[in-house]
């Protein structure tokens, strides 16, 4: 068992007793991931905060459900249940809706990829947040959740093709918008 097991393992233990200085521990910890997370889903901080709230309250309900499986499993399980905890609020508040018409999309999309080397991190991040809601969940669980197109589609109640088409065209938006942002300022004079 290595340190960070044996650390994780002992907050774990603390959170299940509802010891209230591991809960201030986990929450200094962690909210920063979540709060990121969050925001990858939802453009309103207001949102954000709401989520993050309703998702502290299930993991504080839930913790004795979690099951142990070693280092960094806990990270783990409670960013999935906030990527649910967003997805949900989405459904219930957004009416998010996605198209039934699904054209092919080649899986290559045969623009050159803009560089993203200049772009802070931070800017990526609104730049993915300015994407249409349903580009941006799809996107989202596509790329950083590492989530199939037919796992997306049960995730989402929509077609394995229709998460095909919309990672297609959020990732087309977001190449034009990188390229806009990487363009040069010629209005300088």
């Amino acid at each position: 068992m290595t340190k960070k097991d044996s650390v994780e393992r002992g907050l774990v233990d603390r959170l299940r007793s509802k010891d209230q200085s591991a809960w201030k521990e986990f929450y200094e910890f962690y909210s920063g991931h979540f709060t990121y997370v969050c925001m990858r889903y939802l453009k309103s901080h207001d949102d954000v905060k709401d989520v993050m709230q309703n998702s502290f309250i299930k993991i504080f309900n839930a913790i004795g459900s979690f099951e142990y499986k070693g280092a960094g499993s806990l990270k783990a399980w409670t960013t999935r249940l906030i990527i649910n905890e967003s997805l949900k609020f989405l459904r219930d508040t957004a009416k998010i809706e996605f198209p039934t018409l699904v054209e092919e999309l080649p899986e290559v999309i045969e623009e050159e990829e803009p560089n993203l080397d200049e772009i802070p991190e931070s800017e990526i991040l609104e730049l993915i947040r300015s994407l249409p809601d349903g580009y941006r969940m799809v996107f989202n669980l596509y790329v950083f959740e590492k989530k199939s197109h037919k796992e997306i589609g049960k995730l989402l109640e929509i077609g394995e093709s229709s998460s095909a088409s919309q990672f297609h065209r959020a990732k087309k938006i977001l190449m034009q918008k990188i390229k806009l942002y990487n363009k040069p300022k010629t209005n300088a004079l």
